[in-house]
């Protein structure tokens, strides 16, 4: 088998055996939360029969190691259970949602990722000087901030003292992408805030590494200008690191934006995963774990296998 494949497949089967132990972790887990579902849904005024009977019914009565292989043959035949609550198929309810949070973080990311590497160019560029000392500064302080501060600073100052957006991210159903685009404006203008100055800085420190370099040294001597060797030498060499904070970030847009759907009411995965959880409904909170650790698995097995093309010397290790 030639070497880069040997890599890819053992990388794939890592990330997959790695989703196996993360999906018993979140069923033990979410099995391990406090109180009793069958309660939850009765009511504190239920007997217990009829607690016992709705336990049964529900399948809640069985090993918990049963469950769990019931649960897990389920997610790979493509049934993800029904909610306890309502007895919504979540399958059909997580699609819904879904499309919600890939929107918002794809609208965050198109924004986040060219800004934050232009911005890491220029302080690359003008390392020490007073463009690096200011974009660098922006970037740290806002990233310093918690996401639910961010979210109520960008409320106040955009909805309250420049009244142009609505502090309620509300989208439905047939709504029209621009329409949309201008609901989910604060939530993606906050994301971008809270992501862009670490793939900044790592952009800025990759480039400075490369910086150094002899080949570098000698593109200098034949009087390339800085912006052009940077650009030009500097850049593809550092695009490894790069595309792997890249794909972190991504993938905390994806999974880490719960507390910023839940701020502007957003009706996507996260706000779906807060109210099941206050509700403790064991299927859609394993559902929805189980489906933000695959993204999060699989962005992250993404930037492996570029960085292992992208590199030859990880390419050949030996």
């Amino acid at each position: 088998m030639h070497p880069i494949l040997k890599l890819l497949v053992q990388r794939i089967a890592l990330g997959l055996l790695l989703l196996f132990a993360v999906s018993a972790v979140i069923f033990l887990g979410v099995e391990a939360l406090p109180g009793n579902t069958a309660q939850a849904i009765l009511g504190q005024s239920a007997t217990p029969q009829a607690v016992a009977n709705l336990e049964a019914k529900l399948g809640l009565d069985q090993p918990p190691l049963t469950r769990y292989f019931s649960w897990l043959g389920g997610i790979l035949t493509g049934d993800l259970g029904k909610a306890l609550t309502n007895g919504a198929d979540i399958a059909q309810s997580i699609g819904q949602r879904l499309g919600n949070t890939l929107f918002l973080a794809g609208c965050a990311a198109a924004i986040a990722v060219p800004l934050a590497i232009i911005l890491g160019l220029v302080a690359a560029r003008y390392a020490g000087k007073w463009p690096d000392k200011v974009i660098s500064g922006i970037t740290l302080s806002t990233i310093s901030l918690p996401e639910f501060v961010a979210a109520y600073f960008v409320i106040y100052l955009l909805t309250q003292l420049f009244p142009i957006f609505q502090p309620v991210a509300m989208v439905f159903p047939g709504m029209g992408f621009w329409a949309k685009l201008h609901a989910v404006a604060l939530p993606v203008i906050v994301l971008v805030l809270v992501v862009l100055a670490h793939m900044m800085r790592m952009t800025r420190a990759a480039i400075l590494n490369v910086m150094q370099s002899a080949y570098v040294e000698t593109a200098e001597l034949k009087g390339l200008s800085p912006m052009t060797i940077i650009w030009r030498h500097a850049f593809p060499n550092a695009i490894a690191p790069v595309v792997a904070v890249v794909m972190l970030n991504l993938a905390y847009l994806v999974v880490g934006v719960v507390v910023v759907e839940v701020v502007f009411g957003y009706n996507a995965l996260g706000q779906y995963l807060v109210d099941h959880v206050t509700k403790r409904d064991l299927p859609v909170v394993q559902a929805v774990g189980l489906i933000f650790a695959a993204v999060y698995i699989f962005l992250n097995m993404a930037a492996d296998i570029i960085g292992i093309l992208a590199n030859p010397r990880l390419r050949h290790p030996k």
